[in-house]
C-alpha cells in the first residue's frame, strides 16, 4: 500500500505540475556546482546530492550488524526559495524513513532552478541504496570548467522516472492561445467587452462562444489569470488558488483535469420548504492535439431545490414520462427525495481549425448570437444540445454556420414512447463596415422529422438562402426567420447595439393599420458604458426587448423555435416588452453584479370560458388565435413583473472560474388573472456557496 502512495505521489507530481529538470533553463545549483556550464549542472545536482548523502545517512546500528540491504524511496521538492523539502519517504523500516528526513533537512539553501528567469520549484524521486555506496565522479576539465560525461552513481536520481518524464514540459497555459471556446459567462466576458469593441478593432462580438485564439488577439486572458496568482509553496495552496488540478503538457499535446462544484444553500421566503440547496459535482477536461485540434468535455451529477417559482417553471416544462421536470438551461430532472430534483447533464465538442480561417466544431453544448443580454436570434437559455457549427472569419467577415438537433418534448407528439426529432440550421453573417459600424444579417429555419424526412439535406449549404429553399420544400415544411443586428461604437466607452427579428409580415395589414396576427416580428434595442463613470472595470448596460404576439410559433405546432419546452430565443417567448438594467465590476479577484428587469407579458387565460391562444406561449397553436386584427403586446392575461438579482463575491481560483458568492432575488409577479400556471408571486430567495462558473443561470423567468 505505502508503495502504490509514493506511485500515485510521483504520479501527480508529474501530471500535476507538468516540470521536469530538462526544460527549466537552470536546475537547482549547489555552491559547488556555481563554476559548472548549465548543460552540465544536472549531472553536478546528482553527484553532490549524493554525495552529501554517503557522507551524512547514518544507517541504524541494529540494521548494519544484521547487513540488512534493500532501499530508502524519497519524493522531494527544491522550492522556490532552494530549500528541499521531503514529500513522501518509503522504508521497510521507521528508523530509515527516521533517519532519511534528518538528511533531508540538514541539505543547505541552494539556488533554486529558474524557468524564464525565475524561481520555481522542482520535483525529484530518488532511491538510497542500502548499504551505502560512494558516489563516483570523473574529473574536471580544466579547459572549459565542464564536467566529463562520467557519474556512474549508485543512489541516482531514478532514471525510469526521468524517462517517463522526458517529454512533460513545463505546463505553459496553451488553451489560452487555443481553438477551444472561452466558456460563456455575461459575468467573465464583461472583463474584456471594452477591448473587443474598441474603435477601430476588426473583432466579431455577436457569435458567442468566442474562440481563446480570436480573443487574445485583443485580450491577455494568460496575463490576467497571472496576474492574480497567489503566493504559496504548497501543492495544495497552488491547486486551490493558481492551478487546474492536473495540467499536462508534452511535445505535441496539453491536457487539464478539473473538478466542477456548485455547493450551495439558500432560502426562498414564499417557499413552504426549510431551504434552497444545490449540489452539483463533475470534472471539466481541455486537451489540445497538435496545433490544430482541440476538445474539452464537462459531466455534471447534481441534485437541488430552488426557489418555489423556480420549481414552478420547472415542473411546468415537464417532459413526457414520469419525470417531474426540465431544470432550466439544463435538462429532464427525476424527482429526489420528496421535493427536489436530480438532473445529470453531459456536454462537449471536438473543434478542429484545418486552416487559419476556418474553425469547425461539433458537439453537445449552447451557442448564442447577440450583443445583449438577451438574443432575439439564438440564445442559450435552453438545454444543451448537439451541434455543428463552421466559423469562417476573413476580411471584414465572420461567418457562422450552425446545424441543430432538437426535441419537442411533449406528450401529445412523441412516438412510440421517444421524444421527436426537429432540426434548425442558422446562418449569420457579421461585417465591420467601418471602424465604428457592424452589421449583421442573420437567418434560420426550423423543420421536423415528419414523413421520415430526417435531416433535409437542402438545408446542409452553408451559403443558401433558407426562405427560398422553404418554398421549394413547401411552405408547411419548414419555420423560415429573418434577422438584422447592429453594432455601433459611438467612442470606446459607449457601445449601442440592436437586434430585429422577423418571423412573418403582412404589408397590406401594415397599410390597413389593423394590427394583424401577421405582423410576427420583435426588436432589441441596448447601450452598454465600459469604465464607467471613470472607474475601471465597471461596465453599465441598459437593454430594451420587445416581441410581438405569436413570434417563433407556427401553425404546425412542432415547427415553433424551441427545444426541451423551453425557447431558443429569448426566455420569455413572445407578447412581452421589457427593460433589463445590468451593472459588472471587478477588482483583482473580487466582484458584484446588479440586475434589475422591468416587465410586461401576455399570458392565456387557460379556462373553460377562454382557452384562446394570446399569443405568448410559443408551443401553442397559431389557429388557435383570440383574433385576427388588433393584436398587441401584453393582450391576454396582462403580467407585469419586477426583478432584482445582485450578486458578490471571490474569485478562488482564476485558472478554473472557482468563485465564492451570495446571490440575493427580489421577484414581484402580479397577474390580473391568477390560474395554475400564472400564480401571484413576490418572493425574497437568498443564497450562498461555492461554484465553477461554466455557464449562464438565468433566474428571471
Amino acid at each position: 500500500m505505502k508503495r502504490f502512495l509514493l506511485f500515485v505521489s510521483i504520479f501527480l507530481s508529474m501530471f500535476c505540475n507538468g516540470q521536469n529538470i530538462s526544460t527549466y533553463e537552470k536546475p537547482p545549483v549547489f555552491k559547488e556546482c556555481d563554476s559548472i556550464a548549465v548543460n552540465q549542472l544536472k549531472s553536478c545536482f546528482n553527484y553532490t546530492l549524493n554525495k552529501f548523502i554517503f557522507e551524512n545517512y547514518k544507517v541504524p546500528s541494529i540494521l548494519d550488524e544484521e547487513s540488512f540491504k534493500g532501499d530508502v524511496k524519497v519524493l522531494f521538492e527544491v522550492n522556490k526559495d532552494g530549500d528541499f523539502k521531503v514529500i513522501y519517504i518509503d522504508a521497510i523500516y521507521d528508523e530509515l524513513k527516521q533517519e532519511g528526513h534528518r538528511v533531508f533537512k540538514s541539505l543547505p539553501k541552494i539556488q533554486p532552478a529558474t524557468y524564464n528567469g525565475k524561481p520555481t520549484f522542482i520535483q525529484y524521486s530518488i532511491d538510497i541504496a542500502i548499504p551505502l555506496k560512494q558516489p563516483v565522479m570523473g574529473g574536471i576539465d580544466e579547459g572549459n570548467n565542464t564536467l566529463k560525461a562520467q557519474d556512474s552513481l549508485n543512489a541516482s536520481l531514478s532514471n525510469e522516472y526521468d524517462k517517463i518524464n522526458a517529454e512533460v514540459r513545463t505546463y505553459e497555459k496553451l488553451e489560452y492561445a487555443s481553438q477551444l471556446n472561452v466558456p460563456f459567462t455575461h459575468a467573465y466576458y464583461a472583463r474584456f467587452d471594452d477591448e473587443m469593441n474598441a474603435i477601430g478593432t476588426n473583432s466579431h462580438t455577436a457569435a458567442k462562444p468566442f474562440l481563446y485564439a480570436d480573443v487574445a488577439k485583443y485580450y491577455d486572458i494568460k496575463a490576467e489569470k497571472e496576474s492574480l496568482v497567489k503566493k504559496t509553496d504548497s501543492w495544495l495552496g497552488r491547486k486551490l488558488y493558481n492551478e487546474h488540478l492536473v495540467q499536462v503538457q508534452g511535445k505535441d499535446y496539453w491536457f487539464t483535469v478539473d473538478p466542477i462544484l456548485d455547493l450551495q444553500v439558500g432560502k426562498d421566503t414564499e417557499a413552504n420548504f426549510s431551504s434552497t440547496w444545490n449540489n452539483t459535482r463533475g470534472i471539466f477536461i481541455q486537451a489540445g492535439l497538435g496545433k490544430r485540434f482541440n476538445l474539452t468535455t464537462s459531466f455534471y451529477e447534481s441534485q437541488g431545490r430552488f426557489a418555489d417559482y423556480f420549481n414552478q417553471y420547472a415542473e411546468s416544462l415537464k417532459a413526457f414520462g414520469p419525470d417531474p421536470a426540465i431544470i432550466p438551461g439544463r435538462g429532464i430532472a427525476k424527482r429526489f427525495k420528496s421535493d427536489s430534483y436530480d438532473y445529470p447533464v453531459a456536454e462537449a465538442y471536438l473543434s478542429y481549425t484545418p486552416v487559419d480561417f476556418l474553425n469547425i466544431q461539433f458537439g453537445h453544448g449552447k451557442n448564442f448570437i447577440g450583443d445583449g443580454y438577451r438574443s432575439l436570434f439564438q440564445s442559450d437559455v435552453s438545454s444543451p444540445y448537439p451541434f455543428l457549427k463552421l466559423n469562417v472569419n476573413f476580411w471584414k467577415i465572420k461567418y457562422t454556420s450552425t446545424w441543430m438537433w432538437l426535441k419537442d418534448v411533449r406528450p401529445e407528439v412523441t412516438v412510440d414512447g421517444a421524444f421527436f426529432t426537429k432540426y434548425m440550421a442558422n446562418h449569420f453573417l457579421s461585417w465591420n463596415v467601418s471602424k465604428r459600424l457592424n452589421i449583421g444579417l442573420f437567418e434560420s429555419v426550423m423543420w421536423a422529422d415528419t414523413n421520415n424526412r430526417g435531416f433535409d439535406i437542402n438545408y446542409l449549404n452553408p451559403i443558401i438562402f433558407f426562405r427560398a429553399i422553404e418554398f421549394q420544400t413547401g411552405q408547411d415544411a419548414g419555420n423560415a426567420i429573418l434577422g438584422l443586428s447592429g453594432k455601433y461604437k459611438w467612442n470606446n466607452k459607449v457601445n449601442i447595439y440592436g437586434q430585429f427579428i422577423l418571423d412573418e409580415f403582412s404589408l397590406s395589414d401594415v397599410k390597413a393599420g389593423e394590427k394583424s396576427w401577421k405582423n410576427k416580428f420583435g426588436f432589441q434595442l441596448g447601450a452598454k458604458y465600459f469604465n464607467a463613470f471613470k472607474i475601471d472595470n465597471l461596465l453599465l448596460q441598459l437593454e430594451y426587448n420587445q416581441v410581438r404576439p405569436y413570434t417563433y410559433s407556427h401553425n404546425s405546432i412542432i415547427l415553433n423555435y424551441a427545444h426541451f419546452n423551453q425557447p431558443m430565443a429569448h426566455l420569455w417567448g413572445s407578447n412581452f416588452r421589457e427593460l433589463v438594467l445590468i451593472g459588472r465590476y471587478n477588482y483583482k479577484r473580487w466582484f458584484a453584479d446588479a440586475k434589475f428587469i422591468i416587465g410586461q407579458r401576455g399570458y392565456d387565460f387557460n379556462t373553460t370560458d377562454d382557452s384562446f391562444n394570446y399569443g405568448g406561449n410559443i408551443y401553442a397553436d397559431e389557429d388557435n388565435r383570440v383574433s385576427d386584427t388588433g393584436i398587441k403586446i401584453g393582450q391576454g392575461n396582462k403580467t407585469k413583473s419586477f426583478m432584482t438579482e445582485i450578486q458578490a463575491g471571490y474569485l478562488i481560483n482564476p485558472e478554473t472560474n472557482l468563485k465564492l458568492f451570495t446571490n440575493i432575488i427580489y421577484r414581484d409577479f402580479n397577474p390580473e388573472a391568477i390560474n395554475a400556471s400564472t400564480m401571484d408571486s413576490n418572493t425574497l430567495w437568498f443564497s450562498i456557496g461555492i461554484r465553477t462558473d461554466l455557464f449562464n443561470w438565468y433566474n428571471d423567468f
